[in-house]
């Protein structure tokens, strides 16, 4: 698949390929240029579906809000403690 870069620097992707990744209007991307002279793009977490499981532990059960709420306050005062 072939795009056209713009006098500004701009690409326009390809409808098809926008469905397919799910990308629409304001969707971030990482470009990441590799030695080889590629390009490497990514799409970026899109709101609080792309943060699902990130606190996951498999094999730990499930905290709830005020038991992580705890757990921060209490990282926060013991590294506050630490010289």
């Amino acid at each position: 698949m072939q795009v056209t870069v713009s006098d500004k620097g701009q690409i326009t992707l390809p409808h098809s390929l926008r469905q397919h990744l799910g990308i629409s209007a304001g969707t971030r991307l990482e470009v990441e240029a590799q030695d080889d002279g590629t390009l490497r793009v990514r799409v970026l977490a899109r709101g609080s579906q792309g943060l699902f499981g990130l606190l996951s532990r498999p094999g730990e059960r499930t905290r709830s809000l005020d038991e992580l709420d705890q757990a921060i306050t209490d990282t926060v005062c013991e590294r506050q403690e630490t010289p």
